[in-house]
């Protein structure tokens, strides 16, 4: 099963990115958002999985 990992910023998605590993996905996303926040302005962040579910999110103001 695939894990996609979608960036949001104030204006909707700026990236989208796919793991083949839950926890992978989520370690990248939970690791990544700090200096994703500071260069590019993501506001928040999610795991989905094939399904659209969501499995892991993220937010700060």
């Amino acid at each position: 099963m695939a894990y996609t990992v979608i960036w949001y910023g104030r204006q909707g998605i700026v990236d989208k990115q796919t793991f083949d590993a839950e926890r992978t996905a989520k370690d990248y996303a939970t690791s990544m958002f700090p200096t994703r926040k500071g260069d590019d302005g993501i506001v928040s962040v999610e795991v989905r999985k094939d399904d659209g579910a969501v499995v892991f999110s993220h937010a700060e103001n």
